[in-house]
């Protein structure tokens, strides 16, 4: 039997267990209303590596192996629509289809369930197995859908609307992971263990990692800017990110510099001396846990350091979630991921039936059962079931 979501009450007994364990170094006491965690100090995840060239050779051939699910597993949102089938006869076809390594065998379970319900219906999920070559096929008009575990990169869009003048249709049918390496965890900021700072807003952020500041505000360059005193007052903040492009630096852009339609800039690495960009995720929070002055974003599978990971809101007002196990399966922390299904869907042309009736099937209480099934990947909550609803139905 599936355990329910992990509560706040269960957090804090587990957590004071961990403490005299000696493997969780502090946690704040939460307001229980308010459903927030203000410091949240979790023991460091063991350390992951590259993907060797046979792992990925293996893993676009077959899918990425899926790994041990979280011992506690959320319960099925109550507000999630079931679907209702239009009867075995009512559609038909064949279609050919692409996903992610860490999405084929979902992406299968999904397909296999959908047409149980509709037996006229064929959908190929063929290797090679990988989001980026998906849609490049999916432009070069050689697959009907890609089911990708990230948002597409912004050169995909570019090709895509150069080819056909108008973007990608992609609609969110899942939640990513929680802290499962590869399978599109979860983000957090972080910083050095002594530092005081506990919680930041995306526009605080913003105006810290930005050079557009599209959320408004004055540039942020010293912890005292952030409301530090004493030592920290005058100290420069030193930022550790990613080179773009990469699926984590996108997240975050999209997330956190990106606001109101305009397109965020970082601030630049090698101009700027307090911005250092690695090539990849693995070494953010060993940067960090060296400097007492950095920040540092990075998957939640990569904190492999005992380092503080900070909890996060919108706007400055707004309250702050930690990284914990329930805040990101609800949604309510505010770098929680999304897997997507991507297709071609023309402006003022009817979207192809079996298409539109997958991702209703996908995004509904039995499609997001499958998902919950798997153990992995995060159950959509309604209120995001609801939302790639509305924008089926609103599509041009």
């Amino acid at each position: 039997m599936r355990q329910r979501p992990v509560r706040l009450a269960t957090i804090l007994v587990t957590c004071a267990a961990l403490t005299a364990a000696g493997a969780v170094s502090a946690l704040a006491v939460p307001d229980l209303n308010a459903k927030e965690l203000t410091i949240w100090a979790v023991a460091p995840q063991q350390t992951v590596t590259k993907q060797t060239d046979e792992q990925d050779k293996y893993n676009q051939a077959h899918g990425r192996p899926t790994p041990t699910p979280e011992l506690l597993q959320p319960t099925l949102d109550s507000s999630l629509a079931a679907y209702k089938p239009l009867g075995k006869n009512k559609l038909s076809g064949t279609y050919n289809c692409g996903a992610s390594d860490v999405l084929a065998a979902l992406s299968k379970d999904w397909v296999k369930e959908f047409t149980q319900l509709y037996p006229k219906v064929k959908i190929n999920l063929d290797p090679p197995y990988a989001g980026s070559l998906g849609a490049l096929a999916l432009i070069d008009g050689k697959l009907d859908c890609v089911f990708v575990s990230r948002e597409l990169k912004p050169s995909d869009d570019v090709a895509f609307r150069a080819k056909f003048g108008y973007g990608p249709t992609s609609i969110p049918i899942s939640g990513g992971s929680y802290r499962h390496f590869g399978f599109l965890d979860s983000m957090g900021f972080v910083v050095n263990a002594a530092n005081p700072v506990n919680r930041l807003s995306f526009d605080q952020l913003d105006r810290l990692l930005s050079t557009t500041h599209n959320r408004g505000g004055t540039p942020i360059r010293t912890w005292g800017d952030l409301g530090l005193t004493g030592e920290w007052k005058d100290k420069p903040i030193h930022i550790y990110g990613i080179q773009p492009w990469n699926g984590f630096e996108e997240f975050v852009r999209e997330r956190v510099l990106d606001y109101n339609g305009n397109r965020g800039e970082w601030r630049a690495a090698g101009t700027d001396p307090q911005v250092s960009w690695d090539t990849t995720v693995f070494k953010q929070a060993e940067h960090v846990g060296k400097d007492p002055y950095g920040i540092a974003y990075t998957g939640m599978a990569y904190v492999d350091q005992p380092v503080k990971v900070l909890s996060l809101s919108n706007h400055d007002n707004d309250p702050a979630y930690a990284p914990t196990y329930e805040n990101v399966a609800s949604a309510q922390y505010p770098l929680s991921r999304l897997v997507y299904l991507n297709l071609n869907k023309a402006p003022g042309r009817a979207m192809d039936p079996v298409m539109k009736e997958l991702i209703k099937f996908v995004i509904s209480k039995q499609g997001q059962r499958v998902v919950g099934n798997q153990g992995v990947f995060l159950p959509l909550r309604g209120f995001q079931s609801a939302a790639s609803a509305q924008q089926l139905r609103s599509l041009p």
